[in-house]
């Protein structure tokens, strides 16, 4: 992401002396200001953030999210025990699998993890083990095209993620089946989507979800996908004009549905990304005939994004940020 805090640069240099490179770097203070623009722009409801720590899972950000209120959600096992590691207590950890064995599910459960189901197979073999013994939310796939990239768009009707809304008569068989106690409804269009109509499009299908079917939630869970700036000028969400459509939005929903109910959102990418750098030395400056390259001691496995989104991130020469532009080819030691 563009760097917006060039005082950073001597605390740069000074950290890559003491740790060497390549070396992730994270400014704190970022942030927790990103985590507080949130709660401003959601004011007026009863907001619940739980950061989505597959954006970032270093134990350390962790801790600092808990330190400042926001709870977690995972999509593995294996996050679940670092996020317990990192001082969070089970029922602040919402557990959000994406086919995964079943057995990981178990293992969620005996840690005592809430879970978000996403699949009528799934509602099945859980309601077959757990009957009503343990509470659930459902994720829903709402069939809208959210996200500023067809990969981290997930919502559509062609995505694996989400139980289709339309299938639910048959989720609500499930439900009285097995005594099942539905708490929570949870979706989640994409990353990178600027204005509210997405999100609230896609909260009227979890309205109309639980005034047909769940008369006892407890939250609706509208999941994140917020855009910050990757480079200047960059389009970004108005998060105080979205906030309050969706705070209207909700508002009118819990006045209509007679009871009280949270609102909660799954921050990941719109709390860490402008909070992140990747430090790196240059290794080799190579002058061939027809480009200039900077070779460095990274590569994509320390930053895929750019492989992997074609995402822009700004480089910056922090040791000599006054010298002559020149253009070069930054490049890292992986083919």
């Amino acid at each position: 992401m563009i760097s917006q805090n060039t005082n950073l640069h001597p605390t740069f240099l000074e950290a890559i002396e003491t740790y060497g490179s390549p070396l992730y770097f994270y400014d704190s203070n970022k942030i927790i200001t990103q985590v507080n623009t949130m709660r401003e722009a959601f004011r007026g409801v009863d907001l619940k953030l739980k950061y989505a720590c597959k954006a970032l899972t270093n134990i350390n950000i962790l801790k600092l999210m808990n330190q400042h209120g926001v709870d977690v959600d995972v999509v593995s096992i294996e996050e679940a025990h670092i996020a317990l590691k990192s001082g969070y207590l089970p029922n602040q950890i919402q557990y959000t699998p994406s086919g995964v064995s079943f057995t990981e599910i178990e293992e969620a459960v005996s840690l005592g993890i809430k879970m978000n189901l996403d699949s009528i197979q799934l509602i099945e073999q859980f309601g077959e083990r757990y009957g009503s013994s343990i509470d659930v939310c459902f994720r829903v796939n709402p069939s809208i095209m959210g996200g500023g990239n067809a990969k981290i768009s997930v919502g559509h009707e062609r995505s694996k993620f989400g139980i289709p809304y339309q299938q639910f008569d048959e989720v609500v068989q499930l439900v009285n089946k097995y005594n099942l106690k539905v708490t929570g409804l949870h979706q989640h269009t994409g990353s990178d989507f600027k204005n509210a109509d997405i999100i609230i499009d896609a909260a009227e299908v979890l309205y109309k979800l639980a005034f047909d079917y769940f008369p006892d939630l407890e939250f609706i869970d509208l999941g994140s996908g917020f855009k910050v700036a990757y480079s200047e000028n960059d389009n970004v969400t108005d998060m105080m004009s979205l906030g309050q459509k969706v705070v209207d939005s909700f508002n009118g929903f819990v006045k209509a549905y007679g009871k009280p109910v949270q609102l909660w959102f799954e921050p990941g990418k719109f709390l860490v990304s402008e909070a992140g750098y990747l430090l790196t030395k240059a290794t080799v400056i190579k002058h061939n005939p027809t480009v200039n390259f900077v070779g460095v001691d990274s590569g994509l496995n320390h930053l895929i994004r750019p492989m992997m989104y074609d995402a822009y991130h700004d480089i910056e020469n922090i040791s000599n940020p006054d010298g002559e532009k020149k253009m070069y080819n930054v490049v890292g030691y992986i083919c």
